[in-house]
């Protein structure tokens, strides 16, 4: 993979690149019974990137497939996969596309975009740190990223819950994401 140098910053080249889904993880944090969080993560996803000359125009797109949820719980995981929640035999996939590159600084882009879950689009903004490019021991080129957002899982119809005896609900309404990864030019 070429690089270039962009702002200060080591680039790749202009090109579309693919998820690395070996080195790349897409995790979520949810509050559980008000006094801890529950992590878990997705293991089926694909997406790209698609370089541009101007990397601001630069573009994102990312299917991850419902029914790969896994929290290492068996019984939590089945529930998150019913219709209280993703509903997976009906809405199989979740969706993000980027629509545009509205801020950046350094190493930092704010990337806003079009998220899909059951069938509902909300524009939600990603906080991107680009974690620089290089190429592996066995001559591969990849370049690194981390996103993190937070969501309001009611806005996208995922509004099951249950009311604790001591106050307040068993599943927080916040998700946040957490995205660590690698991208390598597409074949």
């Amino acid at each position: 993979m070429s690089t270039r140098t962009w702002e200060g910053l080591t680039v790749p080249a202009p090109g579309t690149y693919a998820l690395d889904v070996v080195h790349t993880r897409i995790g979520f944090v949810v509050k559980h019974m008000m006094v801890s969080k529950v992590r878990g993560n997705f293991t089926d996803f694909s997406g790209s990137v698609t370089i541009a000359e101007n990397p601001l125009e630069s573009s994102a797109e990312l299917t991850i497939k419902t029914a790969s949820i896994d929290t290492h719980a068996g019984d939590r995981d089945n529930h998150l996969r019913s219709d209280d929640f993703l509903s997976v035999e009906k809405y199989p996939e979740i969706t993000f596309r980027s629509t545009r590159v509205v801020e950046h600084s350094g190493d930092e882009f704010t990337v806003v975009g079009d998220l899909t879950i059951r069938d509902v689009t909300r524009e939600v903004e990603l906080n991107v740190e680009y974690g620089g490019a290089g190429t592996n021991p066995w001559g591969q080129a990849l370049w690194g990223f981390s996103i993190n957002t937070e969501f309001d899982r009611e806005d996208f119809g995922l509004t099951w819950n249950q009311t604790l005896e001591t106050g307040g609900v068993l599943v927080g309404k916040k998700v946040k994401i957490e995205i660590e990864g690698e991208a390598n030019p597409a074949a």
